[in-house]
């Protein structure tokens, strides 16, 4: 069941276009306690999120049309809702791959309906911050450079007035350097944080991880001032960090 301290049921937005499986996952999460809307491909699924957005999306990879990963790119560059793919890829590569462009979570078709919960509920709490071991002293701002953090919502609000949404993964790799400044840090070791703090990282995604992280808070990506590359170490989070 979803957690006893929510209000009202969480709600959980299945995009496929096999109409079997979106009923099957419907009739499943809602006999366990959520609220789920169902659609069959990317434009029903944008009407989907513009109208009410969801808690969570599970998000089927291959489509006609516009596919999941496609639709997953799109979705993290304006929102912070968790994705869980859910795909009949097996292939460890699909895997990353769906994680590299944004997704919380992967799994693989068939999948025990069981674990499939147990993976939504465990990605809720994490996107509900019920599970901040990662956020020092549970602070709730930070602030670095020209942005503030908003640990709450998961939001940076540049000192222009900008405000930028982070994706679950984006905000442990940020909640991993703001909790270490000036200090170099391995991809091995990057890896070894995130796997500590309930992600799910891979030692080939970090570069991929860190180049859509510097996109959002960099003033020039190809040069960055904050996230820095120390070649043949990893990289260091470089900029002065300060509690609020």
């Amino acid at each position: 069941m979803p957690d006893p301290e929510t209000t009202t049921p969480e709600h959980i937005l299945v995009i496929d276009d096999d109409r079997d499986i979106r009923e099957d996952l419907k009739s499943y999460l809602t006999e366990n306690g959520y609220r789920v809307s169902t659609a069959e491909n990317a434009p029903a699924a944008r009407r989907a999120i513009h109208s009410e957005e969801p808690d969570l999306i599970l998000l089927d990879v291959m489509m006609p049309g516009e596919d999941g990963i496609s639709l997953c790119r799109s979705i993290v560059r304006l929102t912070a809702i968790p994705i869980v793919f859910i795909s009949a890829r097996t292939d460890e590569i699909d895997r990353i791959v769906g994680l590299e462009v944004g997704a919380d979570d992967y799994v693989c078709k068939p999948f025990n309906p069981r674990e499939l919960l147990a993976r939504v509920r465990s990605v809720l709490r994490r996107a509900n911050g019920r599970e901040r071991e990662m956020t020092p002293e549970k602070t709730r701002y930070f602030e670095f450079d020209r942005w503030t953090l908003d640990t709450a919502k998961r939001t940076m609000t540049r000192d222009d007035g900008v405000i930028v949404s982070l994706s679950t993964g984006e905000f442990q790799l940020l909640m991993i350097f703001i909790a270490r400044p000036q200090i170099v840090l391995s991809r091995e070791r990057i890896v070894e944080l995130s796997h500590a703090e309930g992600a799910d990282v891979f030692d080939r995604s970090v570069d991929s991880q860190v180049s859509r992280f510097r996109k959002k808070i960099e003033r020039d990506p190809k040069n960055p001032d904050i996230v820095q590359t120390v070649w043949g170490g990893g990289y260091v989070f470089a900029a002065d960090v300060k509690k609020l």
